[in-house]
């Protein structure tokens, strides 16, 4: 079971397609806060106000389709994985295209009985690519700190001579080429 608490953001128009999917998760992640938009104008209201570690969508919605969806996500935060979960394809050259434009992984719904073993592995993806996007975010913070210290010490040495004003130079531009903001 994943402990790692997931935000996850349901699109599916089907209540009890909704009420299955919701239970198979529960069957995976001890602790998930999922939301469900039954289409794609109530969809691009909460993604935005939710803000999810995950969004699960079904293909053929009202008022869009799940490539909608997938290119809403895209263009807020490429970060967040989606998975399609549907029936209405049964094509997989349609499947394996979702794939190559961004979808993090496609089920088809005639799966629904064994849901959780076929969402198990990707959402151990999701929470695998959170946990590693959270030490790089911490590296990050740990690596402005660094050159925020050195360019105070820059700031506080005294060059006595020209030569030590040339290299404390020298240092900056090359510290500059980081593209690190030290402030």
């Amino acid at each position: 079971m994943i402990k790692t608490p997931l935000r996850i953001l349901l699109v599916e128009d089907e209540e009890t397609d909704a009420v299955l999917i919701k239970r198979q998760i529960s069957k995976i992640v001890e602790n998930s806060e999922i939301k469900v938009a039954e289409d794609f104008p109530a969809f691009e209201g909460l993604f935005t106000s939710f803000l999810p570690d995950l969004v699960i969508s079904d293909y053929n919605l009202p008022n869009g389709t799940g490539l909608d969806v997938m290119e809403t996500v895209k263009s807020i935060d490429e970060n967040v994985p989606l998975i399609f979960i549907t029936g209405a394809l049964d094509d997989d050259e349609l499947a394996a295209d979702t794939i190559l434009s961004g979808a993090s992984g496609f089920i088809l719904k005639k799966h629904m009985p064994v849901l959780n073993e076929k969402l198990e592995p990707l959402l151990k993806q999701v929470v695998y690519n959170m946990v590693q996007h959270e030490e790089l975010r911490e590296q990050i913070r740990k690596n402005k700190i660094a050159v925020h210290q050195i360019y105070s010490y820059l700031d506080n040495m005294k060059a006595d001579d020209k030569e030590q004003r040339e290299n404390i130079e020298k240092i900056r531009t090359n510290l500059g080429k980081f593209n690190i903001d030290a402030e």
